[in-house]
């Protein structure tokens, strides 16, 4: 089937699912920025109790897991399946935690939450960015603005977890010439960073997979590459790595953070 059928197949079936009030395309797809190759992202949101048993009867082959087999917060669980030949991908999305966090950003509140393949985990906002980059294939979603509260406090949490981070590598792996230690903790302070950096601009931010980018931090590969190029590793160019690598995230935090106090000013 072609695509527009493909959409009105899936979303179709989705919405038909016990509790699930609306459905969405989400990801690349959504944004127009996919590749033919990409995953379709789909979001089922739902009111209440919601039984993964019923989205396996639909016999789409693939793996559903429980509600939480994800994680016991926001991004709580999903499924990885084959549909007409497309790699598909469902989240499931619980409105009741949508109408919480909706409520928590309107005063500047969030929690950060591990979750597996995002370096520095996941702000509980991500299902306020997802609403607000998502196509609607059934039901009715709001579509949040990014709180000022938001933006004027998750710059500040962001990069305290940077700071503590960046500090840890230096101190407590640096001086031991340990390369994958130290260059893991560069790149979580730089996601880090660069989440407080998108925060300042009043920006979504729904993955991780171009954080780097659009923060105007992708400098830190080179600081990386170089410091691993180097075959002494000695406990001076592990630090230089991270120096370098945090005075890059300080100043695009402080820019970013400076520019969003000139706009407040002015709105």
């Amino acid at each position: 089937m072609d695509e527009d059928a493909f959409l009105r197949h899936v979303a179709g079936r989705l919405g038909d699912l016990p509790a699930v009030k609306a459905v969405t395309l989400g990801g690349s797809r959504a944004d127009g920025t996919h590749r033919p190759d990409s995953d379709w992202d789909f979001s089922i949101y739902y009111r209440g109790h919601f039984d993964p048993q019923a989205l396996r009867d639909v016999g789409w082959p693939g793996e559903v897991f429980e509600v939480g087999g994800w994680s016991p917060g926001v991004f709580n669980g999903g499924a990885w399946l084959d549909v007409d030949g497309r790699r598909v991908d469902v989240h499931y999305r619980d409105l009741d935690a949508v109408d919480r966090e909706i409520a928590a950003s309107r005063e500047g509140q969030f929690c950060i939450e591990p979750l597996m393949f995002h370096l520095a985990g996941i702000p509980s906002y991500l299902l306020l960015a997802e609403l607000a980059v998502r196509l609607e294939l059934r039901g009715q979603l709001p579509t949040p603005e990014f709180p000022p509260a938001l933006r004027e406090r998750a710059p500040g949490v962001w990069w305290r977890r940077a700071e503590q981070t960046f500090g840890y590598a230096r101190a407590s792996h640096a001086p031991y010439g340990r390369l994958a230690q130290c260059a893991g903790l560069v790149a979580q302070a730089a996601s880090q960073a660069a989440h407080a950096v998108l925060a300042a601009r009043g920006q979504w931010v729904t993955n991780e997979k171009t954080l780097l980018t659009r923060a105007g931090l992708r400098q830190v590969d080179e600081f990386i590459a170089a410091g691993a190029a180097d075959r002494g590793l000695g406990p001076g160019v592990l630090r230089d790595v991270v120096d370098t690598s945090r005075a890059l995230c300080f100043a695009a935090v402080q820019e970013a953070r400076s520019a969003g106090w000139r706009h407040a000013a002015l709105s």
